[in-house]
């Protein structure tokens, strides 16, 4: 089977603008969220999300001197329509159709931004309208650029209505040499910037490139002041909340960011609904929306084309992230696309404050790189548990449908080409073990992926009590697990473009298959690793010949047993 990946780029200083159906005006429908949340019977406990309401006061940023269609900065006119609107007890403030350019947006409480059809807001190139504050990233305190779009301690505030904000993310990115064509590449290197020493990574600055590639020029102690010379490199995300309470995203796109899109941090009573969030496929960095140590929301009907991963569930990074101790938990994600990005839903590898009671119902992924993404590493610690995931589609996915890698970014393994077995040593368990326990998978149908399913635990914290229920899927590579603990196949049904071997087991205890279908394999099962124990293997009637269709390393053949 071949794996298409479409470029969508024609030019790296130009960025196609697009905006979704199905967007509505105004602000949130609080009836009509009861009325879905009531639809779905959720597997755990949940408050209701608590949705901001505004007054019908109405402010234009026109009435404060913004200007449209030229380039002049229309940053005080927003700012201070959003300053005098929430300190008159609120309202909302609209940005109407039309090209507006601005440095960072401050958002206020009690304020609703909306924006008309129409509105395209570009952030503007002018780095030095972003100052350097005291930020986070990837889940850890740093000093970073002021971000395009910023809230920090506020109540009730909302981003509503049809138009587009591009965060002009090509003047802070660089780009990698392997995501462009040669013409492509000729033309970037044309417009300016600095290339890396071995040529394969281009910079828009000599800051960029000094903050990137010669950190030991780096001051040892940072401060504000002293890395000014070098703010180029440090990276905003776009949409920056921090520590907000009753948020409502509806409507809008978010595109072209500097460094990751729409980034939450924890914030509760969080409704997303109706969004566009875009980058170019090449994009560093470029992830859609990063949910991070935020508590009770929904996020429902978006539309996700990223350079990263799209969905994503974090929590902070190692200590740090543990001291915080704020779990992204109590979430419901329906009805959501994903086109490109490198996973399509994904939790971690920064999960170090935990997540749990997270509902995901009807997600369609096409053309992702990786459809259901679980990450980690030792060192993070952190538990990831009470996980439902139903009614997925996904096609033409180019490596896993669904993977589990708890050595991201850590040492790489050496694995069986032919079973996909590795051998990893035991650690001591502590508080820097990363956990991945109590997860469901229901209704989960793939037309084209190179691997169905694989799991790469770790031997001290097997992936742990997992259940995969109706199943179909098509792809080269079927079902590989290493290193995991109570797993559940209930109605599996394997189609592989590629002989080899359906499914294989690997230093894994409690396995249970019940109602294996599988065409275009020479081989039904592997099982092999000293630790393995307890398999049991239901073939839906299928005669299975020893040896041949079953394949058991002889010290554990009394571990597995086979019902035809």
């Amino acid at each position: 089977m071949i794996k298409i990946k479409t470029t969508f780029l024609s030019s790296v200083m130009l960025f196609t603008i697009f905006s979704c159906a199905n967007k509505k005006d105004g602000v949130a429908n609080i009836s009509r969220e009861k009325k879905i949340n009531s639809e779905i019977k959720l597997p755990f406990k949940m408050p209701e999300v608590q949705i901001p309401k505004f007054k019908n006061d109405t402010l234009n940023i026109v009435d404060f001197g913004a200007v449209p269609n030229t380039e002049q900065l229309c940053t005080n006119a927003i700012n201070t329509a959003i300053e005098k609107c929430s300190q008159s007890g609120g309202g909302v403030v609209v940005i109407p159709a039309g090209l507006w350019t601005t440095g960072p947006i401050k958002l206020k409480s009690n304020v609703n931004l909306h924006t008309q059809n129409g509105a395209f807001i570009s952030f503007t190139s002018d780095l030095k309208q972003y100052k350097l504050i005291e930020s986070y990233f990837e889940g850890s305190k740093v000093i970073r650029c002021e971000s395009p779009i910023m809230g920090i301690d506020l109540e009730n505030i909302a981003i509503t209505g049809q138009g587009i904000f591009d965060g002009n993310g090509a003047v802070w990115r660089p780009v990698k040499i392997g995501k462009m064509t040669a013409g492509q590449w000729d033309e970037l290197i044309k417009s300016g910037g600095t290339l890396s020493k071995d040529g394969k990574i281009w910079y828009p600055s000599k800051g960029a490139y000094i903050g990137n590639e010669e950190k030991d020029k780096l001051p040892k102690k940072e401060t504000i002041e002293n890395m000014e010379p070098y703010k180029e490199a440090l990276r905003p995300v776009m949409v920056s909340l921090v520590n907000c309470k009753k948020l409502l995203l509806d409507g809008v796109t978010f595109q072209n960011s500097p460094a990751w899109n729409v980034n939450p941090l924890m914030c509760e009573h969080l409704t997303l609904r109706n969004l566009t969030i875009r980058n170019p496929w090449y994009s560093q960095n470029g992830d859609g929306l990063d949910l991070e140590s935020c508590r009770i929301g929904t996020v429902t009907n978006c539309r996700f084309d990223v350079g990263d991963d799209a969905i994503c569930i974090k929590s902070g990074k190692d200590k740090e992230g543990r001291d915080r101790g704020k779990p992204t938990e109590l979430f419901v994600i329906t009805d959501c696309v994903v086109y490109h990005a490198h996973g399509g839903f994904t939790i971690g590898s920064e999960m170090s404050g935990g997540v749990r009671n997270i509902f995901a119902k009807n997600l369609t992924f096409n053309g992702t790189d990786c459809g259901l993404r679980f990450k980690s590493v030792r060192g993070r610690g952190g538990v990831v548990e009470n996980i439902w995931m139903e009614d997925i589609r996904m096609n033409n996915i180019p490596t896993d449908a669904i993977n589990f890698n708890l050595y991201y970014f850590g040492k790489s393994l050496t694995e069986d080409k032919n079973t996909g077995e590795v051998t990893v040593a035991k650690e001591p368990i502590s508080e820097e073990t990363p956990a991945f326990k109590n997860m469901y998978f229901k209704n989960i149908y793939v037309n084209g992926a190179a691997q169905a399913l694989k799991i790469m635990g770790i031997p001290e914290m097997p992936v742990s009590n997992i259940e995969f229920q109706n199943m179909i899927i098509r792809s080269d590579v079927g079902v590989q697990l290493n290193y995991a603990s109570k797993i559940d196949f209930k109605n599996l049904d394997l189609r592989l473009d590629k002989p080899g071997i359906a499914v294989s087991f690997s230093n894994s205890q409690n396995v249970s298959l019940d109602g294996l279908k599988s065409t275009g394999e020479n081989q039904m099962f592997w099982v092999g690793g000293l630790e393995t124990k307890d398999i049991s293997l239901k073939t839906n009637g299928k005669k299975m010949i020893l040896n041949k269709d079953v394949k058991v390393l002889e010290s554990i053949r009394d571990e597995v047993k086979v019902v035809d």
